[in-house]
């Protein structure tokens, strides 16, 4: 029975506080307090109780009651300090905390609480000088990870950057936990005065004791300011130092170049990969890449020469289960580059009688079905990638496969089906296919309403059919005739969107804004005002050197669509063009 008194004590106690109704808090934290006095969450529980109520006199005179106890805590001079302090007692509360500062002399152990007790209540001077006081008398000890986070909340990042690279040099924590840590504080601007002041300590540390982990830092540091050129060439010193060590961070260094257009870079990677690894697969993976590269900027008359590239590749590897890129990559080119489905059809069955696990058929059936899409085969595009939707229900892999046969209904007319498929991906768990299954669901749902004849619907699909097969001024026509005949219809935004991507595709940049600002002016309310205010936001920062008015899109975002699928990096990217110290 006393049990159950106590713990019902304990819960109306905290139940009280949480409440905020303080009155009947404090009868039970008195209660508590008596039945438990070595409790000291009850003790401080009750001061603040007290503290609340502005009962300050009954505060300080249960605190000073509890420091004539033999052997009392100290964290209970800075309680009776912060009591004073609550008071405009300026002078009796840095008594009070002093005399706290002073029991770390005769006893270092006590720093770590007494730290904690002074960042509890924003006295962050008092608990730096706490954790370094207890650091000073006792090396063993080590608080280098609660001063770095007091020196970021300070602004001191100087101090918080030393701090943080302590715990590493020390061996006390991995890369990987600092990194995340001061994540916030780095800026895409090589010259913001945080990258600087990081950049500086790192080289400090490098020259001092060459550890590989500075490298790595180093490299890190390059990458976020997109500095490919700079972290291969410690990416580089990394590999050579590292006795049998493989390309992975090499090969992870080239997508990234090669994903934010810095294509020379990522090029001089992808060979730097090749003659420096024996393994076949790794080696061919680079290939690969460096057939990428060659694509982005391949005419029509320079395809031939990737193409006997492709079979080069095919001779030496031949058909593997190992090389399944290989064989998709080849095909893929096959059909969208060269407009040659029926081998690129041929190359991918033949590869499916290879021995494979559920993920690799799969795999290789998304990509058949890719191609017999393109080749106006739709009905047999849609079994295979229905046998994928039911064999890996509940993989991503499935999940795409399901979003494409929404997709290929779209391109065939069969907007029912396709609708039916893309609920279902809605709550996909994969948010790029559950954002793109919203738009087209919405798309079909809009403009199915306003007319039963689904005509400016057909339209569009054939429009982005079009687009699928990489028939850019096809596609663009197309959606020319909607835009034309269908002024003022549901189907505009849509059409309008589609077609400045595709010029942002030829590179046609002023017709791609004209287009953004068109559904900004005129569908602000439209599901679409979003797609639109970030892709010319976008535009702006990154082709159009024009940060100011990106800056101002951006923001647009942030106030006005909050459940936007924009929002996060809409926000990072105001932030960073506003420089802010991210923190």
């Amino acid at each position: 029975m006393a049990t159950f008194a106590w713990g019902q004590d304990d819960f109306l106690a905290k139940q009280y506080f949480a409440d905020g109704d303080f009155e009947k808090a404090v009868v039970f934290y008195e209660k508590l307090v008596e039945q438990n006095p070595r409790r000291t969450e009850y003790a401080q529980d009750l001061v603040a109780c007290y503290q609340q109520l502005q009962r300050y006199e009954d505060a300080g005179d249960f605190l000073r009651e509890r420091l004539n106890d033999p052997n009392p805590y100290p964290t209970l001079l800075i309680e009776l300090g912060y009591n004073h302090q609550l008071q405009e007692q300026e002078e009796l509360a840095q008594s009070y905390y002093d005399k706290a500062l002073d029991i770390i002399d005769k006893n270092p152990n006590y720093g770590y609480a007494l730290g904690l007790q002074f960042q509890k209540y924003s006295l962050l001077d008092l608990a730096v000088k706490a954790f370094e006081k207890a650091m000073q008398l006792n090396p063993a000890l080590d608080f280098n990870y609660q001063l770095a986070r007091i020196y970021g909340e300070q602004g001191n990042v100087e101090a918080m950057y030393n701090a943080y690279l302590n715990l590493i040099g020390d061996g006390k924590t991995s890369k990987s936990n600092i990194l995340r840590s001061i994540d916030d504080f780095v800026s895409e601007n090589p010259e913001d005065a945080n990258n600087l002041i990081l950049k500086r300590a790192l080289l400090e540390r490098a020259q001092k004791n060459p550890d590989i982990v500075w490298n790595e830092m180093l490299s890190w540091l390059f990458v976020q300011q997109k500095q490919y050129g700079s972290s291969f060439r410690q990416e580089k010193a990394i590999f050579k130092r590292m006795e049998g060590s493989s390309t992975l961070r090499l090969e992870n260094l080239g997508s990234l170049a090669l994903e934010d257009d810095d294509i020379e870079v990522a090029r001089d990677i992808f060979d730097y990969v090749i003659n420096n690894t024996n393994d076949e697969i790794t080696k061919l993976k680079a290939e690969l890449n460096l057939i990428d590269i060659d694509l982005l900027t391949a005419t029509d008359n320079q395809l031939d020469p990737i193409q006997k590239k492709f079979e080069q590749l095919i001779d030496i590897h031949g058909y593997k289960t190992q090389t399944l890129q290989l064989q998709v990559a080849y095909a893929n080119f096959l059909t969208f580059k060269k407009n040659e489905p029926q081998p690129a059809e041929k190359l991918i069955k033949t590869s499916l009688e290879l021995p494979l696990n559920d993920r690799g058929t799969a795999y290789l059936k998304l990509a058949l079905g890719d191609i017999l899409v393109y080749d106006k085969k739709f009905n047999e595009a849609l079994i295979y990638f229905s046998q994928i939707q039911q064999k890996l229900k509940n993989d991503v892999l499935g999940q795409d496969a399901r979003y494409k046969v929404a997709q290929t209904s779209f391109y065939k007319g069969d907007f029912d089906w396709a609708l039916t498929q893309l609920k279902v991906l809605r709550s996909s768990t994969s948010q790029l296919i559950a954002n793109d299954a919203m738009q087209l669901s919405l798309l079909i749902s809009d403009n199915s309403l306003e007319d039963s004849t689904q005509t400016a619907l057909k339209k569009y699909a054939r429009a982005d059919f079009l687009a699928y097969q990489n028939k850019t001024d096809d596609a663009i026509t197309a959606l020319n005739d909607i835009l034309e005949n269908h002024k003022g219809e549901k189907i505009e935004d849509e059409a309008l969107l589609k077609q400045a991507q595709l010029f942002e595709s030829q590179k046609k940049y002023e017709e791609a804004k004209f287009n953004y600002q068109k559904i900004i002016t005129f569908y602000p309310n439209g599901i679409l005002a979003d797609d639109a205010y970030f892709a010319l936001a976008e535009l702006y920062r990154k082709i159009l050197d024009e940060p100011e008015k990106a800056k101002e899109l951006y923001e647009k975002i942030i106030y006005n669509y909050q459940d936007s699928y924009y929002f996060p990096q809409a926000r990072k990217n105001f932030r960073i063009l506003r420089g802010d110290a991210i923190n």
